[in-house]
């Protein structure tokens, strides 16, 4: 099951215990959105583009009645899903960038290795390419950039030479194909604790999903809807990510188009009963901005 990352921080710096309302930019399977709406939120707009995810949350929110409203979008369309829904500022809004645990392990949609099935990963099936298509439509030079910039993989031109001399005899179509093609172009030295596979498979993942892309237009978006007062609350799962964060934020701060105040100096990490406890929060970073009141 999914557990979402660092709650009590997130509650400590959203404050839905002032009411009002809040925005759950990548809502996933509700358990931040809970949190959230029993602290005290008046109402609470979740937005995922996931719509597996956002059934499952339909089912877990039920509870909360007209207070939460759900819609399947992309977060990066913030602006719109608002004006749609008539509102022109919130009190807070939350955004978790990380793929959830089911997502991850859930077959069927070919975000991991550990098992054979189609090369997906996309977050919304119901649009774009899948991974098998993007892989079979990329030149070698496409497939190194993407693996060494989003994936840190210093082999990234081996294994790209190795996925484009495979598809040539066959489509690279299955978790299980594309695993294989890279554990044979890394080579091995010793021990490692993580499957060689590992970083070739987050690379795409952020490709395949537009995960980097207008990031920091949607912050943009963000921070101009906060109301005096608002709160912003980001976590990000990956470096690269969080530097944008990072960089957006104090942009935003020092054009002065909106009074910011950056609560978090140094991102807040998962402390360490957490981390034992559920591993994948252990790269897990939360910035938090405040709109003046």
């Amino acid at each position: 099951m999914h557990e979402p990352v660092m709650v009590a921080e997130v509650l400590e710096h959203l404050a839905p215990a002032r009411g009002g309302v809040f925005v759950d930019c990548t809502v996933g399977y509700g358990g931040h959105a809970r949190a959230v709406l029993e602290a005290g939120a008046s109402r609470l707009i979740a937005l995922d583009r996931d719509p597996a995810a956002l059934a499952d949350a339909a089912v877990g929110l039920a509870a909360f009645g007209d207070r939460v409203t759900l819609v399947h979008a992309d977060y990066r369309r913030l602006d719109a899903v608002l004006d749609e829904l008539g509102i022109d500022g919130v009190d807070g809004l939350l955004a978790d960038l990380g793929v959830s645990s089911m997502q991850l392990d859930g077959p069927g949609r070919g975000f991991s290795f550990r098992r054979d099935e189609p090369l997906d990963m996309r977050m919304d099936p119901t649009t774009g390419p899948t991974a098998a298509e993007a892989i079979s439509d990329a030149d070698e030079k496409t497939l190194a950039d993407v693996i060494y910039e989003f994936g840190e993989e210093r082999h990234s031109r081996r294994i790209a030479r190795a996925i484009t001399g495979a598809r040539q005899r066959s489509p690279v179509s299955t978790t299980g194909q594309l695993a294989e093609i890279v554990r044979r172009a890394v080579p091995r030295k010793g021990y490692s604790r993580i499957d060689p596979a590992t970083r070739t498979f987050q690379a795409i993942r952020i490709w395949v999903n537009r995960e980097l892309e207008e990031l920091d237009v949607f912050l943009t978006q963000a921070v101009r809807r906060l109301r005096p007062g608002g709160r912003l609350v980001i976590i990000s799962f990956h470096s690269l990510e969080d530097r944008i964060v990072k960089h957006t934020l104090r942009a935003l701060q020092a054009a002065g188009d909106v009074e910011l105040t950056i609560r978090t100096k140094r991102p807040v990490v998962p402390g360490e009963v957490e981390a034992n406890r559920n591993p994948r929060a252990r790269s897990a970073k939360l910035r938090a901005a405040e709109c003046a009141a």
